[in-house]
């Protein structure tokens, strides 16, 4: 085993031409003999580098309009013959196979063709295949050979070689633990898309793909170690996110701003959500940011600080000005205008995420979750509520208002920790209630909640007082409901499905409130 190799034949053929004619060109310079096969080829003739066609190489044509061009024993046998073995050696020189020391592949763009949403045929003639068998076959015999799967490796190979005279084993070893891990999502990206083209949700053997996009400083606690993935679905959200300024995102901030914007993007008015320990201690919608914002934090100021805030639309400097004058780890946003920005560059360790977009709450796909031995997987929770799914079980209905924040308040109980309950009112929330043990304490904290918000507002009255209510789940018992009843609310938006649905429905009656049932329940653990 070498422990520099100084290449001598390199087989280049990418779809990302990103750095390719300067590497291929510093490859030129140092008398190494470039294979390429198709664009590329075409690429490094246009730009004066001199190319040897892979076909004139193997002496094979390339045919089956190119899906079969370096399946062949010159180009396979080329990567995989150890050079350190004299029968290897002699089997090459008798078959005339040329060795070929560095190869550059990137695969066709299948994860780009599918985000863009390619049609069935234009998805398959994207699956690659001669291109992950080379990489493989490379990145087995690394003691020989580098192979280089990411257009960055261009530069960093450069550098190497510059300063070594040669490639060193370990960053061989470092490439080749790329390049399996890049055929590996490639093809758990093929897995995933053509088992839901199949109607498969759940096929026998899942990898998940990902792409590191950074090493973290450590994961929820610092003796933890974290880092982040882009799973090349190209969703919006925080991983597509650009950072304008601020401290680098820790685990817990990224954790907390992902359900932010989730959460934020269910609602189509302008709305703001604000985040601690990834449950929602206030939501809002408005007529403008502004107002959403005021409304927002009104419904627990205390937890609000050192939050996570997301807005549904750009950032103005109205907006902004009200957010900076509390102390806030995150905020996130489609866009930012200049007025915005300019404010929030005057608090320096604030992080500004920009995302270009927002999530699609409606958007199919698979939520994972790590248990002992193994991981859970399911569809993401897109289930919405609409007043055509609703049930109305009391004799009295709800008034066109109390309709309006009762799908509000749904939506938001959606992305609170279960057991959940939260009430709202004129389009906010005004108490929230997450991840008790009993849903009776949960309503019972999030009227406490309202009443330390109306205090810190100056108020006796707390803020539940005529609001709505909702529960993720159903009530089991009538004590959850007379509590949300004993806090001020007026009417209930519930799942339904109790064994004891009719006597919460009875106690609803009792206390005159209107009771809707969704048929959908939305546990959020």
């Amino acid at each position: 085993m070498t422990d520099i190799i100084s290449p001598k034949r390199a087989l280049i053929s990418v779809s990302d031409k990103t750095g390719l004619i300067d590497f291929a060109r510093f490859l030129a310079a140092r008398g190494v003999e470039i294979l390429s096969t198709g664009g590329t080829a075409k690429a490094l003739r246009e730009a004066g580098v001199p190319v040897i066609d892979v076909s004139d190489h193997t002496g094979f044509p390339e045919i089956l309009d190119g899906r079969v061009k370096t399946l062949v024993p010159q180009v396979h046998g080329g990567l995989l013959g150890r050079r350190d073995l004299p029968e290897h050696v002699a089997q090459m020189d008798e078959h005339k196979i040329a060795p070929i020391d560095l190869l550059a592949v990137n695969l066709y763009p299948f994860e780009a063709t599918v985000a863009a949403g390619g049609d069935f045929d234009a998805c398959i003639e994207n699956i690659d295949i001669g291109g992950p068998a080379m990489i493989r076959s490379a990145a087995k015999n690394h003691a020989h050979v580098a192979v280089l799967t990411e257009p960055q490796h261009f530069a960093e190979a450069q550098a190497e070689m510059e300063s070594l005279g040669g490639l060193s084993l370990g960053t061989r070893r470092r490439l080749a633990v790329a390049a399996f891990g890049r055929t590996a999502t490639y093809d758990g990206a093929i897995t995933r898309w053509f088992s839901a083209q199949n109607g498969q949700a759940f096929p026998a053997r899942l990898a998940i793909p990902g792409l590191l996009k950074q090493g973290l400083r450590y994961g929820e606690n610092p003796h933890q170690q974290a880092a982040v993935y882009d799973d090349g679905t190209g969703r919006r959200g925080v991983v597509s996110a650009q950072q304008i300024q601020g401290k680098e995102l820790s685990f817990n901030n990224l954790n907390d701003t992902d359900a932010a914007i989730e959460a934020v993007a269910e609602f189509d008015q302008p709305a703001i959500v604000i985040v601690k320990h990834a449950n929602p201690c206030g939501v809002a919608i408005g007529a403008d940011l502004a107002a959403a914002w005021d409304a927002a934090l009104r419904c627990d100021p205390v937890s609000a600080f050192g939050g996570i805030i997301a807005a549904n639309r750009i950032l103005d400097g109205a907006a902004a000005e009200k957010m900076a004058a509390i102390f806030s780890e995150v905020v996130i946003a489609p866009d930012a205008d200049d007025d915005a920005r300019k404010i929030f560059g005057k608090k320096k360790n604030l992080r500004l995420l920009l995302t270009g977009g927002l999530p699609d709450p409606a958007a199919p796909g698979l939520s994972f979750r790590s248990i002992a031995g193994g991981f859970l997987a399911q569809s993401r929770d897109a289930g919405r509520v609409t007043e055509a799914d609703l049930k109305i079980v009391t004799q009295r209905a709800p008034t066109a208002e109390e309709l309006d924040d009762l799908l509000f308040a749904f939506r938001v109980c959606k992305h609170v920790k279960s057991n959940a309950i939260v009430y709202a009112k004129h389009g906010a929330t005004v108490g929230i209630g997450a991840g008790q043990m009993s849903r009776v304490d949960s309503a019972r904290i999030a009227a406490w909640k309202s009443e330390e918000a109306a205090k810190a507002a100056g108020s006796d009255v707390p803020l539940a007082r005529g609001s709505v209510v909702a529960s993720d789940a159903f009530f089991p018992f009538a004590d959850g409901l007379q509590a949300a009843a004993a806090a001020g609310a007026t009417a209930v938006i519930q799942p339904g499905g109790s064994m004891r649905d009719n006597e919460v429905i009875a106690a609803a009656d009792a206390a005159g409130l209107a009771m809707v049932m969704t048929g959908m329940r939305h546990f959020r653990h």
